[in-house]
């Protein structure tokens, strides 16, 4: 479904008040300011005014700009490649768009709060630790917790994770 986008502006008509136009100039406002200082906004009479619409019919999702996090989840690797071959933004992008949010006390950690358990993820130097909080939904007894090494693939630890405790 295509939206449309109505934009109305303002344009000082500078060409038609103030000077003469030549056959060789272009008789654009915006042209005119290129040619020559702008007055203060109160000093523009009313009648040197226009109203302008314009109407655009791209529809609102075409005018998104996509954002770093896409452009990182476009340039992961091969689920089946080992975590290690994977940058750290592309790892972030895939843990966000897992679910997890990125803790605010610590960098290398991330939390995860899914209906039946909640989890928090260590990127540490040589592993990725994750640990089910008995705090969360459940009836965990205590924190489960459970070391992937990087070389796993990013598939099989996705699975692992999202399969919970």
């Amino acid at each position: 479904m295509s939206a449309f986008s109505v934009s109305k502006l303002i344009i000082i008509d500078f060409l038609s008040s103030t000077t003469q136009a030549s056959a060789t100039t272009p008789k654009l406002p915006c042209f005119s300011l290129l040619q020559k200082p702008l007055p203060f906004p109160h000093s523009v009479s009313h009648s040197q005014r226009k109203i302008v619409t314009f109407v655009s019919s791209k529809s609102s999702e075409a005018e998104e700009v996509p954002t770093a996090e896409d452009e990182w989840l476009n340039r992961l690797p091969d689920k089946n490649k080992p975590l290690y071959s994977h940058s750290l933004p592309c790892i972030e992008a895939w843990l966000r768009s897992l679910g997890f949010y990125q803790s605010g006390e610590d960098r290398a950690v991330w939390l995860i709060e899914k209906p039946d358990w909640h989890a928090q993820l260590s990127l540490d130097v040589t592993d990725l630790y994750i640990r089910y909080l008995k705090s969360g939904p459940g009836n965990l007894e205590r924190d489960v917790e459970r070391r992937f090494s990087y070389a796993l693939s990013r598939e099989d630890i996705e699975n692992a994770i999202l399969g919970g405790p």
